[in-house]
């Protein structure tokens, strides 16, 4: 190295010092005047993912960043739930083995988009028509065997109609959730449940509006008409009384339940019905079976009934109303017809 280098040295590494202080107090300018480039964004993203609500005040050029969350819909698993029976019940995860033990939970299953994790229904599953393909484990008395030998992680039941069934499997190991909706409301709530079951949220939900939507249609449309009274025989000698949903149905429906004053199913008193005079009566279609209606025009006294003397007495379609199910709204509106067809 010649002597002028030598020299020099001092000089240049104080116009380096020099060129490094200026270009730092610049950057520090441009971070103070509220520059969201470089490495001032990742620092300031950060701060705000800890206090949100200063980073939507100040970056109102920015779409905020949100928290990363869970795909809309989805089941979180295991599943802890308390079922009509007041039993907890633990789904450790989304079922792949679906028995279902009474129609209307068929139906639900396969409404919600479900029917590839059912294994197995009860022989009075009819609807829909592809059920027809499904095993069978046996109608109100449970085939406890046939149902352990599809293998299901889940069984579904009515606690009321499945009572000694559900005992059976649970002791056996097999996981059950029993429910049983008495209001049309309990039904959709009940729906938007199994789909949270079964990891089927959206098309549960997408069900559940669309009776939602029916009932709210039905209510419109009877609203401010005269209550008329209603007998249901949906049962040879069989009526239903409140606490029931039928009994509900009849009053959305703009009716009242001549049979209203006892509770639950009963053997109806062809005396007291004679003595209501109800002005619409109802019964279910069963098509080549006519022992409800035969019956209904053969009672002593009854051809006084204002329904019988007006000519309404109607048959309506039996499943949709006795099963809470997503067809359950479908008979609300055929009886909300048959008790006002002049508001259709």
């Amino acid at each position: 190295m010649n002597e002028q280098n030598t020299k020099s040295r001092p000089r240049y590494i104080q116009v380096l010092l020099t060129a490094v202080l200026v270009l730092t107090l610049a950057l520090l300018a441009a971070c103070g005047s509220g520059d969201k480039t470089g490495n001032g964004e990742q620092t300031n993203t950060e701060a705000s993912q800890q206090n949100q609500p200063e980073r939507n005040a100040g970056a109102v050029n920015e779409a905020p960043v949100e928290p990363e969350a869970e795909p809309a819909g989805e089941t979180a698993y295991p599943l802890t739930l308390t079922d009509s029976t007041g039993t907890e019940v633990v789904i450790a995860q989304e079922p792949e083995r679906v028995v279902s033990l009474v129609p209307s939970e068929t139906e639900i299953l396969y409404a919600i988009g479900a029917s590839e994790q059912v294994a197995g229904v009860d022989d009075n599953s009819n609807y829909p028509k592809e059920v027809a393909d499904k095993p069978r484990v046996g109608g109100m008395d449970t085939n406890i065997e046939a149902v352990a030998g599809l293998n299901p992680d889940l069984v579904i039941a009515n606690g009321s109609m499945n009572g000694s069934a559900v005992e059976a499997l649970r002791k056996m190991g097999v996981t059950v959730f029993a429910s049983e909706p008495k209001t049309i409301e309990e039904t959709i709530a009940h729906i938007e449940q199994i789909g949270v079951i079964v990891n089927r949220q959206q098309e549960a939900q997408e069900v559940a509006e669309e009776m939602r939507t029916e009932l709210q249609t039905v209510l419109e449309a009877v609203k401010g008409a005269s209550v008329k009274k209603v007998y249901l025989e949906f049962s040879p000698g069989w009526t239903v009384g409140k606490g029931e949903f039928l009994d509900e149905v009849v009053t959305l429906a703009g009716g009242k339940n001549v049979a209203g004053d006892q509770e639950g199913w009963f053997a109806m008193d062809a005396e007291q019905i004679l003595q209501a005079n109800p002005d619409v009566i109802i019964y279910p279609d069963m098509g080549e079976d006519t022992t409800i209606i035969d019956a209904i025009n053969s009672r002593p006294g009854w051809n006084e009934i204002a329904a019988v003397n007006n000519g309404e007495v109607h048959a309506v379609s039996n499943d949709p109303l006795v099963r809470v199910g997503p067809r359950l709204t479908d008979g609300l509106l055929e009886v909300a017809k048959a008790i006002h067809p002049d508001r259709f």
